[in-house]
């Protein structure tokens, strides 16, 4: 893993990133190798690395943006040819479309389709071996674990969740104050009560201590880990192993002294500015791009639910510093749908009308929040605003809930693309982990990653409700 303006990316999806690039860059070249393979070029040398240029950073984004570099995408949910086949098919969009804007970026047909078709054989080649090696304990950090007790189980309860993981879990150092939750076969100085961290490093050659201790006042081997310390030994805390791993904050062992000392949780005057200039900017762009969308909706619902039917639905939201505001949606359910009272969005909610299904399913329901933006109520990118209703109630219950109100709740967010639609107070509690996280390192450069991958959100449907 590296850190890139506090955001973690995995190094071996960086790489993979980097080759796949290279391939979409030369297969350009090729393409007008093999069309020109008996004729003199019409294009100069320039004019290829040019349009090799625009072919593969073209193809790259949209890949990312569909997900294929996403480090924690599921077994279940990769579906390599269904996502390459939506990512060339709108790499090919956006290229007709730059084709058409500025006619001199125009390639012969003959060889954007040999490109396509180079770059397709080369990705599915790069994407198996990646697959073969990937898997290897070769490139994977190994793990020692400081602990036996709740902390240490879920983490070896969680170590297979995800695929292309860069770690394994060696396993487990038990203490002696601690009560034993792990099993037993995870303790590796089980069999020798004198055996010390040391030895376990040395003899299961650990690259990386995790100190998981569910009491650390009382069980810290202080010690023992400032030796593996001076040794070179990597130690880092349970928290920032959650950061790094799966970029959120595990509220059960967020203590407010780590957020006060932790590096982060900074807002600046420029990174304000900035934010503000990539949030008129982006919601400029997606209105151009959705104007048609929108004027399609709004006839839809007129059709569905009469003339007489409002199109808008204001709802008021928290958002930054708690202030109220009355965020703007197309409405998609039916007229009466609180004369029951407030209540979260289900699977399969009745309330939902026909017309409000699809536009949910595709986010097209969030589209008005274009005008929140432009506004200042809301940015592009930053925690899904909450009713006051919920928020009054899960500031009781949910502790640092607060926090996530101290910058502007966006579109979308790092939360939507981590986890599914929260129907209830436990979704609210695993949403705030990302939420926070994002808090504490937002910056440019995430705000940029979420805005890609919020492409994967809307065709994939993810987390609608």
């Amino acid at each position: 893993m590296i850190r890139i303006y506090n955001h973690y990316i995995s190094t071996v999806f960086l790489v993979l990133f980097v080759i796949e690039y290279c391939i979409f860059f030369v297969a350009m070249y090729f393409g007008n190798e093999l069309r020109f393979l008996y004729t003199q070029s019409w294009y100069s040398d320039s004019q290829i690395v040019l349009e090799s240029f625009l072919f593969a950073t073209t193809l790259s984004i949209s890949m990312a943006g569909i997900g294929l570099y996403r480090r924690n995408l599921g077994l279940t949910e990769y579906e390599l040819l269904s996502r390459t086949s939506v990512a060339f098919s709108v790499s090919i969009l956006v290229l007709v479309t730059v084709y058409y804007i500025s006619p001199d970026f125009i390639i012969a047909r003959s060889i954007l389709v040999y490109a396509l078709i180079i770059s397709l054989i080369g990705m599915l080649i790069c994407r198996y071996m990646f697959n073969k090696l990937a898997g290897k304990s070769l490139l994977q950090k190994k793990i020692l674990l400081i602990g036996s007790g709740n902390n240490a189980n879920k983490i070896l309860n969680n170590k297979s969740g995800y695929i292309h993981k860069g770690f394994d879990i060696i396993g487990c150092f038990s203490t002696t104050q601690e009560k034993t939750i792990v099993p037993i076969h995870a303790i590796l100085n089980a069999d020798d009560a004198n055996k010390t961290i040391f030895d376990i490093v040395h003899q299961h050659k650990i690259n990386e201590i995790v100190v998981a201790l569910d009491d650390r006042r009382s069980s810290m081997p202080v010690n023992e880990l400032l030796d593996c310390k001076i040794s070179g030994i990597k130690i880092i805390d349970l928290l920032s192993f959650y950061e790094r791993e799966k970029a959120c904050l595990d509220l059960e062992n967020l203590k407010p002294s780590w957020m006060v000392f932790s590096d982060g949780f900074a807002q600046s005057g420029l990174r304000t500015i900035l934010k503000r200039l990539v949030d008129i900017s982006a919601s400029f762009f997606l209105l151009v791009l959705a104007l048609p969308v929108m004027l399609f909706t709004v006839l839809a619902i007129y059709l569905e639910s009469g003339f007489r039917a409002p199109i808008i639905y204001r709802q008021t939201r928290v958002g930054e510093n708690n202030k109220n505001f009355d965020v703007l949606k197309f409405r998609s359910m039916k007229t009466d749908a609180e004369a029951q009272g407030i209540q979260f969005a289900k699977v399969n909610d009745t309330r939902i009308t026909k017309v409000g299904t699809f536009i949910r399913k595709a986010r097209i329901d969030e589209l008005p929040q274009i005008f929140n933006v432009f506004k200042g109520d809301m940015s592009f990118v930053g925690p899904r605003p909450e009713r006051p209703i919920f928020v009054e109630e899960f500031e009781k219950n949910i502790p640092y809930y607060r926090e996530r109100h101290r910058i502007k709740p966006g579109i979308t967010g790092w939360a939507q693309l981590c986890y599914p639609y929260g129907e209830n107070e436990y979704d609210a509690i695993q949403k705030l982990q990302y939420d926070l996280y994002y808090v504490k390192n937002y910056s440019l450069f995430l705000d940029l990653t979420i805005i890609i991958h919020t492409v994967e959100v809307v065709l994939w449907g993810k987390g609608a409700r």
